[in-house]
């Protein structure tokens, strides 16, 4: 069991792996979109480092297949399975309560900016949005809320959400664990001793876009919601 040491190991994806495993990477990735509080937690960064762990978390929890690839689709399947619970649960909450949540005040945990910045998100790109935002941190949180308050067709959204949740766990966890296994053979390099470096890479590249937009796109206009029927 790893210990809590520091806030620090609420952003560091090891710690959850060695200390819940299987069972709590499921949750947060549940969390992200179901329950619209995780988007602070370590989403793509975890399941990349999850895969590198892949036949460790398998073996610990239900026992070695004996094939790399089975545990890594094992566990691959389980995240995409706990991601698409996580957006439907998103989608209906949107459905039923999303549009007093315009009118919630900011807290810690909820910031309406991020509600704002999904919106547009989605309207931009429309229902392929569902697919594409899997990739985006913050914004993957709220776009299945906002799907729901707009009212998108459940089928539809049920479609993005299997596509994007699939493509999402099993790229960033077979590419953990097949780049550790390339890496040490071909180079001599474990990833797992370099994992530091490797959040930090995959923290810039997946908040790149969420940066550009903060820092060069236009400021949202708040006011432009105020009068808006969700209803």
């Amino acid at each position: 069991m790893e210990d809590f040491n520091s806030w620090k190991d609420l952003l560091n994806p090891e710690f959850y792996i060695k200390m819940g495993g299987f069972w709590l990477i499921l949750f947060i990735v549940f969390a992200e979109t179901g329950l619209f509080v995780g988007f602070f937690l370590p989403g793509d960064s975890l399941l990349f480092v999850s895969g590198i762990y892949a036949v460790e978390i398998i073996k610990e929890t239900f026992g070695s297949t004996g094939s790399d690839f089975l545990d890594t689709t094992l566990l691959a399947s389980g995240v995409a399975i706990a991601a698409i619970i996580g957006n439907e649960v998103g989608y209906y909450f949107g459905r039923k309560t999303g549009p007093a949540l315009y009118k919630r005040p900011d807290s810690m945990l909820f910031k309406k900016k991020y509600l704002y910045q999904a919106h547009d998100f989605f309207e931009k790109h429309g229902a392929l949005a569902i697919i594409m935002a899997r990739f985006l941190p913050v914004v993957r949180t709220f776009t299945p809320i906002v799907a729901g308050i707009v009212k998108m067709d459940k089928k539809e959204f049920l479609r993005d959400n299997v596509i994007g949740a699939v493509l999402w766990s099993f790229i960033l966890i077979f590419a953990g664990h097949y780049l550790d296994k390339l890496f040490m053979e071909q180079f001599g390099v474990n990833l797992k001793e370099k994992l530091e470096y490797i959040i930090i890479v995959i923290v810039l590249i997946t908040t790149l876009p969420v940066i550009i937009k903060f820092m060069f796109g236009k400021k949202d206009d708040l006011s432009k919601y105020e009068n808006k029927d969700f209803e």
